[in-house]
């Protein structure tokens, strides 16, 4: 089978090539200091050889928590944040059919996600929905004290209770600490089916994980075949005497280069509207990563052709602080042809008998020639198709590439300490026990 490639050749122009070089002989001691986990978040790095270490035993055991829940519900909620949902959504989305809801097809539940937000509109209207239903939660939080995910969970758990009963306790998951931890406690004690969040597992990490696993199967989606590809992409990632070979270091040393020549926002590109949720887990997984010390290329997403309609002036011709990575799919799943008319008012006829993926094509090759000629690098990683098996070799590929851009920034990728700042703050401002004294000040703060 074929692997997702990447082409820098339309970056390369732009690009100071002994720079480039000078960061692509960087990559065997990064590559180094990973495996020996001596570089800066070395407590984090259980992603790196994840894929490789998951057993059938755990797949099996996911696949038959999923087969309950699929049986017992209508409607599963998965309850997380951030790295907590952004990684299942992407993928049952890209493969979703969007008409359909989010699920494999008819028989299977429906997959809604909570606990990412505060909105009481939101969380209202979910309860409504949820009113008369079979559903189940699937609780994702290490901590359980998360407040989006908490607060949601608690509506969630109450409302499960009165409407399933007993069947409650089969029909609620969590996926959360092995020992510690409110969602822990509270799972013991209502004996809830649990999975573990490892501890050397950050959020935007842990797709491959059973916090993304599990909702993924719920929704009747091949785990395997994600898991495989993961796989085949953690070897090929691998370190190399051969560095310019291993398709993360050379993105992770393109993006770099790029950065120091001034161009400070990468624009990640789709002309396929399923890979949304793709973008938006990709993102995180770069702007976590990589926002730190005042250091850090600013992540940004569209959807083509859709956005060349909004943001494309500006990509054409705005400031030029800006590089595109774009992820073309090379076969689409279905087939559909634009048919000819007599009258040829809209002047189509000329795209008669073509399949409307050759028009999305040439769009997308004339943006890229367009964007190149505007002074727009344009990096391209082309996945064959949208399947399990691809999916999982792009996580894995972006997961490593990350790593590897974020040490050649001398930040640590694997932390993520500006997060907080927003907490306290919430804290302080709804007057939780033990945030006194921050209240006092910001309050102070706020009466000046």
């Amino acid at each position: 089978m074929k692997n997702i490639e990447l082409n820098i050749e339309k970056a390369l122009p732009f690009i100071d090539i002994r720079e480039y070089e000078s960061f692509i002989s960087e990559v065997d001691r990064i590559s180094a200091s990973l495996e020996n986990n001596t570089c800066a978040g070395s407590d984090f790095l259980g992603w790196l050889h994840l894929p490789s270490s998951i057993t059938k035993e755990m797949l099996d055991d996911i696949k038959s928590t999923a087969a309950v829940l699929q049986e017992n519900c209508d409607v599963v909620v998965v309850a997380g944040i951030g790295g907590s949902y952004l990684g299942s959504k992407a993928v049952i989305e890209a493969l979703s059919n969007p008409f359909n809801g989010l699920k494999k097809g008819e028989g299977l539940p429906q997959i809604v996600f909570a606990g990412h937000n505060i909105s009481e509109d939101y969380l209202a209207e979910l309860t409504d929905y949820l009113k008369g239903k079979r559903f189940g939660v699937i609780n994702i939080s290490k901590s359980g004290t998360t407040t989006e995910t908490a607060l949601a969970f608690r509506l969630l758990k109450k409302q499960c209770e009165e409407q399933m009963g007993e069947l409650a306790r089969k029909c609620i998951v969590a996926v959360t600490d092995a020992k510690k931890g409110a969602a822990r406690v509270t799972a013991d004690k209502e004996g809830y089916k649990s999975f573990v969040i490892p501890d050397n597992v950050g959020g935007r990490f842990s797709v491959l994980t059973p916090v993304g696993l599990l909702p993924i199967a719920v929704a009747g989606y091949d785990i395997d075949k994600l898991v495989e590809g993961a796989q085949v992409m953690e070897k090929e990632c691998a370190s190399s005497v051969y560095a310019s070979d291993n398709i993360a270091a050379v993105y992770a040393a393109a993006r770099n280069t790029l950065y120091n020549s001034g161009k400070k926002i990468e624009i990640l590109v789709n002309f396929c509207p399923r890979l949304h949720y793709v973008n938006e887990w990709w993102k995180q997984l770069y702007g976590e990563s990589e926002g730190k010390e005042n250091k850090g290329i600013f992540p940004a997403s569209v959807d083509f052709s859709t956005d060349l309609h909004s943001m494309g002036q500006w990509i054409q011709q705005g400031e030029r602080i800006i590089f595109e990575t774009v992820i073309s799919v090379e076969k689409v799943s279905r087939k559909l042809v634009v048919p000819a008319d007599e009258e040829n008012l809209d002047g189509l006829n000329f795209l008669a008998g073509k399949r409307v993926d050759e028009v999305n094509k040439m769009a997308e090759l004339g943006t890229q020639l367009a964007h190149v000629d505007g002074g727009v690098p344009n990096m391209k990683i082309t996945m064959p198709e949208v399947n399990e098996y691809y999916i999982g070799q792009l996580f894995y590929f972006f997961e490593k590439a990350c790593a590897i851009s974020g040490l050649m920034l001398k930040i640590n990728p694997f932390n993520q300490p500006g997060v907080e700042d927003y907490k306290r703050n919430m804290f302080a401002l709804l007057n939780k026990p033990g945030y006194e004294e921050e209240s006092k000040k910001i309050r102070e703060r706020l009466n000046k």
